[in-house]
Order: C-alpha cells, then structure tokens, then sequence
C-alpha cells in the first residue's frame, strides 16, 4: 500500500513522492544520508535504539530528501497538494507549511522508529489536511478500538484514555528532537513551521485532553441524541 504525493509551487518546482506505508528501513539509504540523520545528531531522549547497533535515525533517514527539497522556501507561498490512495484522490491549494504538515506526518507515521509507530495505524487511515479537531476524533476513536480488541481478547483495557496521553507524551519528546534536527540544517521556515504545527496538534492531547474531548462531544453524540429524542 502507498500514498503519492505531488507538491507543484510553480514551473521550477514540483515534487513527487511515494510512500510506501509498510516498508522496511533502507540501510543503502542510509549510507547517502547527511550527517544530521545519524543517530547520535539529537537523539531523541526516549530514544530505545543503540548507537552501537543504529547508526542513523530511521525517521531522519525517510525524511531528509523533503528537507531538502523545501529548504529556502517560504511556508506562506501557495501550493497546489495533490494526495493519492488506494481509495481516493485529494486536491488543494494550501500554504506551503500546512502540504508538508500533511507529508511530513505519513512519511514519519510509516517510518521504522519504533515511538513514532504507534502512529501507523493512523496513517493507514490517512487523511491529508486534517484540522486538529479530525486529528483528536481519530486518534481517540482508534484508541478506543484498540481497547475494545485488549477487552475481547482478555488484556487490559483503558477506558480511561491515560494511556492515549502517555504515548502522546512519548511522541512530544521526539516532536521537540526533530525540530533540533531540522533546525540545525533549514534556512527557510516552510520546513520548521511544518513540524511546529504537527508538533501543536500532538501537544493538544497532552496538555488539554478533557479541552479536547469536548470539543468533539457534539460530533460524537448528536446521532445517539437525535435517536433517543426521536
């Protein structure tokens, strides 16, 4: 399975990718790969991989070649975003910033570290474009699924979303290293405010759960109303 992405900002520059949601890491890559996606640039503090045994960031490796092809470009211009899967096909004209938002996140989702895994379910449901509030309602509503498979198959379920927070919380930790990373080698801010914006959506379930949940309370509940009122 894989999601194509086409980035067009004018005649000069258009960019193609391919992402392959369930490849393995590619060490002749990594081989290529600047210096700042070794593994030792900025680990990630809650990074469980060994220098001794990895030599590079699995998710800094995937995405360098976006990096750089968006350095020295301004977040604010215009870009024509065109997203393919396998189900459907998805056209807009967007900041820069909020097209990369989109490809940074899959491309890191589907990557081989294994913190940043945990969001690969979600981007086999990929949704391109997404505001925070789509983001919050499917990341709860995929964790809720998951509890309800840990109930039937006889492990521990947790209705209580705390672990939903813990791994969040996890994934802010290696928001906070990227930015170090890109930070070091970017020399425009369509890379860096790309990474702040994901990195804000991600927070949101950190910092302001209950905030969140509310919000898509009347999204959740107008249907059960609605039935029992009719």
């Amino acid at each position: 399975m894989a999601i194509e992405y086409r980035i067009i900002l004018d005649d000069e520059h258009e960019f193609s990718y391919r992402i392959e949601l369930d490849r393995a890491f590619d060490h002749e890559a990594a081989k290529q790969a600047p210096k700042w996606t070794r593994l030792d640039h900025q680990q990630c503090n809650n990074c469980p991989l060994k220098r001794d045994q990895h030599s590079h960031c699995p998710a800094a490796v995937d995405l360098h070649q976006v990096i750089e092809d968006f350095q020295g470009l301004p977040a604010i211009r215009k870009a024509h975003v065109r997203v393919r899967t396998p189900e459907r096909e998805y056209n807009k004209l967007v900041g820069l910033e909020e097209g990369l938002r989109a490809l940074l996140g899959v491309i890191m989702a589907t990557s081989a570290c294994p913190v940043l895994g945990r969001l690969k379910p979600m981007a086999h449901q990929h949704l391109p474009f997404a505001s925070n509030q789509e983001f919050v309602l499917r990341a709860v509503s995929l964790y809720l699924a998951q509890q309800y498979f840990n109930l039937r198959e006889g492990r521990h379920a947790d209705w209580e979303l705390r672990g939903l927070v813990r791994s969040f919380q996890q994934l802010q930790l290696v928001n906070q290293a990227f930015w170090q990373r890109i930070h070091d080698t970017c020399h425009g801010d369509s890379n860096l405010k790309a990474f702040l914006t994901f990195f804000s959506m991600a927070s949101s379930l950190t910092y302001s759960l209950e905030t969140q949940l509310q919000k898509i309370r009347p999204l959740v509940m107008s249907a059960n109303e609605y039935v029992e009122t009719a």
